[in-house]
C-alpha cells in the first residue's frame, strides 16, 4: 500500500505548460511559481553551464533551440517508429533519435558533451520544478502527488508517466484522467450524486492540444464513454496566427518585412500572447 503520510499535490503535466494545486483551507489552491505565474512551461533547456526548467528555459528557446526540450508529452510512453512520433519530429529543433527496444531518445549538447535522455527522465525534470514551487509555497518536503494525464492515453504512456513521477522523487498515489479532473474541479460529481446518472461533455483547449471527452457520472464513478479533438490545436496556434496577422500588418503599414527578424519576432509574440491572456478577461487590450 502506498504511504500517505503528509500534504499530497496534484499536478497537470501539460504538453506546453504544467500547473500544481493543493487542498487547503477547505479548497483547491493554484500554487503560484517564482515568477508569480500560475502556469510553468514544460520546457527544459540544456546550455554550456547549467540546465533550466520553465520560464527560464522557455525565455531563452530562440537563442538556443537545439538544446530546449519541449512538447516531452508527446513522446512519452512511445516508440520512436510510432508515426506521430515521426511527423511530430519534423516540427520539433531539437533532435530526437532512436535508442534500445525502438525508444525515442533526446539528444543535447549539455555542458559541452552529447547527451541522450528518456521522455520521461524531461518530464521529470518538469515534474520536480513542480514539486519544488510546492514546497517553496507550502514550507514542507513533499513526497505525495496525483498526476493527470489525458483520457486516450493507453498503458504504455500511464506508466511512463508514473515511471517520470518516480524519477522526481514522487509517490504518485494515483494517474487520473484530465476530463475526470476537471469534472471534479468544478464540483459535477456532487452535483451527479443528487440526480442519478449524468452526461457530461468537457471541451479542454490547451496551448498545444484539443481534447474533447463525454463522460458519464454515476455515484462518484466517471467512465469515459468517447474522445475526440485536435492533438495539434492550441493556444500556441493561436499566438502564430496573431504573429502572422501582425507581421502582415506591420509590412503594410510601414513597408518593412520582420519575417527574417528573429528578435522583432519574438517580441511580437510575446505581446501577442500577453494581449490573449489579457482579453480572456477584459474586452480590449492595447499590447
Amino acid at each position: 500500500m502506498a504511504k500517505t503520510e503528509g500534504k499530497a499535490i496534484g499536478i497537470d503535466l501539460g504538453t506546453t505548460y504544467s500547473c500544481v494545486g493543493v487542498w487547503q483551507n477547505d479548497r483547491v489552491e493554484i500554487i503560484p511559481n517564482d515568477q508569480g505565474n500560475r502556469t510553468t512551461p514544460s520546457y527544459v533547456a540544456f546550455t554550456d553551464t547549467e540546465r533550466l526548467i520553465g520560464d527560464a528555459a522557455k525565455n531563452q528557446v530562440a537563442m538556443n533551440p537545439q538544446n530546449t526540450v519541449f512538447d516531452a508529452k508527446r513522446l512519452i510512453g512511445r516508440r520512436f517508429s510510432d508515426p506521430t512520433v515521426q511527423s511530430d519530429m519534423k516540427l520539433w529543433p531539437f533532435k530526437v533519435i532512436p535508442g534500445p527496444g525502438d525508444k525515442p531518445m533526446i539528444q543535447v549538447l549539455y555542458k559541452g558533451e552529447e547527451k541522450q535522455f528518456a521522455p520521461e527522465e524531461i518530464s521529470s525534470m518538469v515534474l520536480t520544478k513542480m514539486k519544488e514551487i510546492a514546497e517553496a509555497f507550502l514550507g514542507q518536503t513533499i513526497k505525495n502527488a496525483v498526476i493527470t494525464v489525458p483520457a486516450y492515453f493507453n498503458d504504455s504512456q500511464r506508466q511512463a508517466t508514473k515511471d517520470a513521477g518516480a524519477i522526481a522523487g514522487l509517490n504518485v498515489m494515483r494517474i487520473i484522467n484530465e476530463p475526470t479532473a476537471a469534472a471534479i474541479a468544478y464540483g459535477l460529481d456532487k452535483k451527479a450524486s443528487r440526480s442519478g446518472e449524468k452526461n457530461v461533455l468537457i471541451f479542454d483547449l490547451g496551448g498545444g492540444t484539443f481534447d474533447v471527452s463525454l463522460l458519464t457520472i454515476e455515484e462518484g464513478i466517471f467512465e469515459v464513454k468517447a474522445t475526440a479533438g485536435d492533438t495539434h490545436l492550441g493556444g500556441e496556434d493561436f499566438d502564430n496566427r496573431l504573429v502572422n496577422h501582425f507581421a502582415a500588418e506591420f509590412k503594410r503599414k510601414h513597408k518593412k518585412d520582420i519575417s527574417g527578424n528573429a528578435r522583432a519576432l519574438r517580441r511580437l509574440r510575446t505581446a501577442c500572447e500577453r494581449a490573449k491572456r489579457t482579453l480572456s478577461s477584459t474586452t480590449q487590450t492595447n499590447n
